[in-house]
C-alpha cells in the first residue's frame, strides 16, 4: 500500500482566520470536542453536533443550531439566515468575515452550546 494522504497544514494548526479563532476560543469551553468532519470544523457537546464552520479559509458560513426560540430571535437580525437545508431542525448561518463577526457569532454560539449541553431533543427525537 502507498502512503496515506498528508494531513493538511490547516489541520495540524488548528485552522486559520476565523476558524482558528473560533477553535480557540470553543475549545476552552466545558466538554467541547473540534473535530473535522467533511470539509467543516464540528463542534460537539458530548455527541451533539451544535456548530460546524469551514476547513477552508475561502468559506465564512458558520452553522449553528439553536432551540427553536433562540433560532427565531437569531433570525430577526438581516445578517442571520435559515440554515438552506436544516432551518426547521432549528439550524442558522451566519458568515464570520473577520475580527468584527467573532462577538455575535460567539454569542450564538454560547447558546447553541447550552441547548445542545442541555439536551435540546435530536432530529430522530422532534421528527416523532
Amino acid at each position: 500500500m502507498g502512503k496515506g494522504r498528508k494531513t493538511r497544514r490547516a489541520l495540524e494548526r488548528g485552522g486559520t482566520g476565523p476558524a482558528q479563532r473560533l477553535n480557540e476560543t470553543l475549545a476552552r469551553w466545558p466538554r467541547v470536542r473540534i473535530t473535522p468532519m467533511f470539509g467543516r470544523w464540528g463542534y460537539f457537546v458530548g455527541e451533539r453536533l451544535f456548530a460546524c464552520f469551514p476547513v477552508r479559509e475561502k468559506e465564512r458560513d458558520l452553522w449553528i443550531r439553536l432551540a427553536h426560540d433562540d433560532q427565531r430571535r437569531a433570525l430577526a437580525d438581516s445578517r442571520v439566515r435559515p440554515h438552506r437545508r436544516f432551518s426547521r431542525k432549528g439550524w442558522i448561518e451566519l458568515d464570520v468575515e473577520g475580527i468584527e463577526d467573532m462577538g455575535r457569532a460567539v454569542r450564538w454560539l454560547r447558546r447553541g452550546y447550552t441547548a445542545a449541553a442541555h439536551g435540546v431533543p435530536d432530529e430522530a427525537e422532534a421528527d416523532s
